[in-house]
């Protein structure tokens, strides 16, 4: 887009129209581009100058929400993972549960999304994969009794973690809202502060469906922070920015491919720069 020469207000427009296309949101497009304005504006700049005016706007948005998850608040710290099926869910739940088992942290895995079997068997997987324990009860089982008994082996064996996959039927609220809160009354009989952590998973595949998932989510449970999966590839990210600033939860970690390790801790500036096409800075 840019090839040099003075920032006048068509090309502003483009870049607003592309930063919109891109996910950001009109109020984050719109904002980055006013302060693109404020100080560029019909001056001679470079696509590197524009480039990196644009990586410190979104690097302001995204640093408030940069917040490690911090595990050493109670032990076991209990962490619920919910998210809509299709996200990465309980993948995400296995490439946490290596990274405490890496760190030395022994950290148990619940198979509380009973509504499919295949969820319950791609956990078991992760846990032979992990070294990490899993506790099921096989499809159908109440999902709130199998967090319960997650967390009591915990408490038995002095496990510092215990990660609980989620149903993630969004189609139909009250039950998913229902299985969530008996989830959180049962879990909070162990430790009344417990679930310590709740966890939404999206998959930044899908654009602009990621704002509803928050909004919907909300409303069904205390989300505590995010996690945003399949960054490699086309996913774009964008709307991480645009959730950021409006929802101000804090971002966890960041999924960039299938490996153990590509799931990262979130980094707001080398987000914000390699979104503008700053990969190597």
């Amino acid at each position: 887009m840019f090839g040099g020469g003075k920032l006048d207000a068509k090309i502003l427009q483009d870049l607003e129209d592309l930063l919109v296309a891109s996910d950001l949101g009109v109020a984050v497009a719109a904002r980055l581009v006013a302060d693109l304005s404020k100080v560029r504006l019909g001056k001679d700049v470079t696509p590197e100058q524009v480039r990196e005016t644009l990586a410190d706007g979104i690097e302001k948005i995204l640093s408030p929400v940069e917040k490690p998850l911090d595990v050493s608040t109670a032990k076991p710290f209990v962490i619920l993972v919910v998210g809509v099926n299709g996200t990465g869910k309980t993948t995400t739940i296995g490439k946490i549960a290596h990274r405490f088992c890496a760190e030395g942290k022994s950290t148990i895995l619940a198979a509380g999304d009973t509504f499919r079997a295949a969820a319950i068997d791609q956990l078991k997987v992760w846990g032979e994969r992990t070294g990490s324990e899993v506790v099921e009860k096989g499809p159908g089982a109440d999902s709130a009794g199998v967090v319960f008994e997650a967390v009591e082996r915990a408490n038995a064996i002095g496990a510092e973690v215990v990660l609980a996959d989620t149903a993630g039927r969004l189609q139909n609220k009250a039950d998913l809202m229902s299985e969530l809160e008996k989830i959180v009354r049962v879990v909070g009989k162990l430790d009344v502060k417990a679930p310590h952590a709740i966890l939404l998973v999206l998959d930044a595949t899908t654009g602009q469906n990621v704002r509803s998932q928050v909004e919907a989510f909300k409303k069904i449970c205390p989300l505590t922070g995010l996690v945003m999966t399949k960054l490699d590839g086309t996913a774009r990210g964008g709307m991480l920015v645009a959730v950021a600033d409006e929802f101000q939860l804090p971002v966890h970690f960041v999924g960039v491919g299938e490996a153990l390790e590509d799931l990262q801790i979130f980094n707001a500036r080398g987000f914000a720069r390699s979104l503008a096409g700053l990969e190597g800075a």
